[in-house]
């Protein structure tokens, strides 16, 4: 398998990183250097003219114009990862739940977590909503831990770390999804 990831660290690329670790497939990760503004410049600019990391270059898949795959979009990527390598979806209805899920986690509670407006109103509300869903303890979407797991406990995990003073004892099964994502193998090798 022929997968590079581009990324930097405390970006949304370990996300996908902790998704590849996760499974057990290989890669190979590109560290770019985000100070420098190296994903600003060529030639990561031909691989997302945006500018933005993540990016997943799969040379074993065909892209637009016959060439390699390349993608950009945390999201896009776990989706694309857990269909083509993960194997996650039977059916187009458990995939369109792991998107529900994805697009949930990097547009809903990004919004609410990385906006400081949304914070004190739309945080806790979807923080109540989610720790009832959460209190089962079993995977968001199928069986088995997936990309709409690793979606949405990516986004919680980033709570302690760049909110601290958040107290989430209203919320204590956030809270032991937190704990529990922090203990994976494949989270602390990427995520510390």
């Amino acid at each position: 398998m022929s997968l590079t990831l581009y990324g930097g660290a405390r970006s949304r690329a370990t996300m996908v990183a902790w998704y590849l670790e996760e499974k057990g497939l290989p890669y190979h990760w590109q560290q770019l250097d985000m100070a420098a503004g190296e994903h600003r410049q060529e030639p990561f600019l031909s691989l997302n003219p945006f500018g933005k990391v993540p990016v997943l270059v799969d040379d074993a898949a065909v892209g637009v114009g016959g060439g390699r795959l390349q993608l950009f979009e945390s999201g896009a990527i776990l989706l694309y990862l857990g269909d083509r390598y993960g194997h996650e979806f039977a059916n187009p209805e458990q995939r369109a739940l792991a998107e529900q899920w994805v697009l949930f986690a990097n547009a809903t509670l990004s919004t609410a977590l990385f906006v400081a407006s949304n914070r004190d109103d739309e945080f806790p509300r979807l923080m109540v909503v989610l720790d009832r869903l959460l209190a089962a303890g079993s995977p968001l979407v199928g069986g088995a831990w997936g990309v709409a797991d690793c979606a949405v406990e990516a986004h919680l995990a980033y709570l302690p770390v760049f909110f601290p003073q958040l107290d989430l004892s209203p919320y204590p099964h956030v809270a032991d999804r937190i704990a529990t994502t922090r203990e994976r193998p494949a989270y602390l090798k990427v995520m510390t």
